[in-house]
């Protein structure tokens, strides 16, 4: 982890996660035509198949991020997890807070038995920075999955653990 950087799961109840959720869906949504939008909501973040992780420096919010357990096609839990919901706090970019958040989860899901990680990311400029992570991160990019649907606003990539 990252120097100053506590990262804890996050039960979605505190104000300042709530407030970060709601920016990051109205900056998805400013940016992005709504049918290319698949951030989860308040109510999806807090399925019991989705653990969201909160950063916070010096007790103020820096960042959240979420991993989603897929689900075979017979419905039950697979091997496979989603990263969603990936944001830093404007106040805090620049500082490592998503590299610390998404290496955190790396390990969390190996620990936990995964054998891929997969996402979903913008395809536009401003989604460089974050694609330029994942692929640091060891992700490449792939064709969709579960579920998701070809888009030329979409990158998705994913991960062996």
């Amino acid at each position: 982890m990252s120097a100053g950087i506590e990262i804890r799961i996050d039960d979605l109840s505190g104000e300042p996660t709530r407030a970060l959720i709601a920016h990051h869906h109205a900056q998805m949504h400013a940016n992005t035509p709504a049918e290319s939008v698949h951030a989860l909501d308040l109510d999806a973040l807090c399925s019991p198949d989705v653990t969201v992780w909160s950063a916070w420096i010096d007790e103020r919010i820096a960042g959240i991020a979420a991993l989603k357990r897929l689900r075979d096609t017979h419905g039950a839990p697979s091997d496979r997890g989603e990263l969603k919901s990936f944001r830093t706090a404007d106040a805090f970019l620049g500082r490592g807070v998503a590299r610390a958040l998404l290496r955190h989860i790396v390990a969390e899901a190996r620990a936990g038995g995964l054998s891929s990680l997969w996402l979903e990311t913008g395809s536009d400029d401003g989604f460089i920075p974050a694609r330029r992570l994942y692929a640091a991160e060891g992700f490449v990019e792939c064709g969709p999955f579960d579920g998701y649907a070809e888009d030329p606003l979409s990158t998705f990539m994913t991960r062996t653990l």
